[in-house]
């Protein structure tokens, strides 16, 4: 499987780009690095904590209002 404009490899892992996210529709509520539906579908403890509590490809898990 080659990346393309829906994801891209990092550190071994699958990152999903925006677009792939926009095509699915909705928030999956896992914290996405490029979720553009503001995480609404993130549980509000996930969402309090600097850092989720699985790996998270090496940036810091902010939200902005």
């Amino acid at each position: 499987m080659l990346e393309d404009d829906e994801f891209y490899m990092e550190n071994g892992k699958f990152v999903l780009t925006e677009r792939y996210h926009l095509r699915r529709g909705h928030c999956c509520g896992n914290g996405c690095r490029h979720c553009p539906f503001e995480h609404e579908a993130v549980p509000p403890k996930m969402r309090e904590m600097k850092e989720p509590p699985r790996p998270y490809f090496g940036d810091k898990f902010e939200l902005t209002d």
